[in-house]
């Protein structure tokens, strides 16, 4: 017994530390080979290819609380170098004073229509009734404090135009926030986390989840699946996995970019990022049954990808318990961790985490100049980063099967200190 514990927690330690490093390298070969296969051919992100035809677009921006943000949302989605779309402007029972300026754009622009919703509903309700509102086919969502770029529209429908079976188009996401260390390295997150991922998830079949920062959606898709789900944690990772299932194709267009804001507190951040993990324990639960049909196949990899991911925070979170309570108390020997480090293999891991920084920086940085400054702030992520992310997943879980079925509503989020102007 005292044996196949010691295997077992050696077993567990080499998961811990070795597991990231395995994800690292997929991630890096995938995100390389989407960037030769697709993203190197582009042309530059400010001249998209042209179109056969450019269909009308309804745009629809849910806001909850948005009054210091969504004059300069609504301004670049004037300037969107686009033929015809209208904007819808949703006003989830704002509290402050988001719905007097709604009013005021809309009164400006004809292309502006304002839909009130009475008492706090939820981002996914907000889309739902909008979606009933619009008068065009494909949907381009965007959150009441994003920027997006001009050009982007184009480069989305470009794929929705190019075959019937793409439901939803997600975008490039770039971090505003950068006056404080979260937020320089959370710059650098989106592009060697989240940007590198989308791009290898891509190469092999399936996308986990939209950026419901910005995200293009063709109707008769949404119809089919239902619209968005109220009482989704995350409705951009809800709807993704309800589309997939049904087998529309989900892509990422790293050309179509969009300027967010984001926490730079730890409290915010918390708050933040246990939300979305929140959101990915929900869809854990809802669709284990993929699994269980062949049909669903494609959708095995990113299911197994995040389930191991889970485990790996329960591994980790375990391994440190251990590792604390035997610098108290005198444990079994087959319990006792000696070191947080696995020796030679901390080098490795290390390594391993700035050469994916360095290799997913220089994949974005045709969309940025002087990207590469915040490699250096990188450093940090592992540690910081590391830690947040095993919390969160520990307490998701348990959170979510606590919580039962009931409305999603807004919370007002952190939004940062000091936007960076694109």
């Amino acid at each position: 017994m005292i044996e196949f514990t010691t295997d077992l927690v050696r077993v567990l330690f080499a998961f811990c530390f070795y597991y990231p490093l395995f994800m690292a390298y997929l991630w890096m070969s995938g995100g390389l080979y989407y960037y030769l296969h697709y993203e190197r051919k582009d042309p530059p992100p400010d001249k998209p290819p042209p179109l056969l035809h450019y269909p009308a677009v309804s745009i629809l921006v849910p806001c909850h609380n948005e009054g210091e943000n969504i004059c300069e949302t609504v301004a670049a989605l004037q300037a969107l170098d686009y033929p015809e779309y209208e904007i819808l402007l949703i006003d989830d029972g704002s509290t402050d004073d988001t719905g007097a300026h709604i009013e005021r754009l809309a009164q400006g622009d004809d292309r502006i229509r304002v839909v009130r919703l009475a008492r706090n509903q939820g981002k996914a309700v907000g889309l739902n009734t909008a979606a009933t509102l619009a008068r065009h086919d494909y949907f381009l969502c965007i959150d009441g404090d994003s920027l997006v770029d001009m050009h982007c529209l184009k480069w989305m429908m470009r794929h929705l135009l190019g075959s019937p079976r793409v439901g939803a188009v997600t975008g490039n996401p770039r971090i505003r926030t950068r006056s404080t260390l979260i937020g320089k390295i959370q710059v650098g997150e989106f592009s060697s986390i989240i940007g590198l991922i989308k791009r290898a998830q891509r190469t092999y079949g399936k996308v986990f989840t939209v950026s419901g920062v910005m995200v293009c959606f063709r109707r008769s898709a949404l119809h089919d699946v239902g619209y968005w789900n109220p009482d989704a944690l995350t409705e951009d990772i809800d709807v993704s996995w309800r589309l997939e299932v049904r087998h529309w194709d989900v892509r990422f267009e790293p050309n179509a970019l969009c300027w967010i804001l984001m926490p730079e507190t730890l409290r915010g951040l918390w708050r933040q990022r246990l939300r979305w993990a929140m959101g990915g324990s929900q869809v854990l639960m809802t669709q284990f049954g993929v699994l269980l049909r062949w049909r669903q196949r494609r959708l095995w990899p990113i299911y197994i990808e995040y389930f191991t991911s889970v485990a790996w925070a329960y591994s980790m979170a375990l391994i440190v318990l251990l590792f604390g309570v035997g610098l108290l108390v005198d444990l079994p020997e087959a319990l006792q961790i000696r070191s947080l480090a696995p020796g030679w293999g901390g080098l490795v891991i290390g390594s391993t985490c700035l050469l994916q920084f360095g290799v997913s920086m220089f994949l974005d940085s045709r969309y940025e100049r002087g990207y590469g400054r915040y490699y250096y702030w990188m450093i940090w992520y592992p540690l910081a980063y590391w830690i947040l992310n095993v919390c969160t997943s520990v307490v998701a879980l348990p959170s979510v099967l606590l919580r039962g079925r009931r409305r999603a509503r807004w919370k007002s989020p952190d939004r940062g200190i000091r936007p960076h102007v694109p």
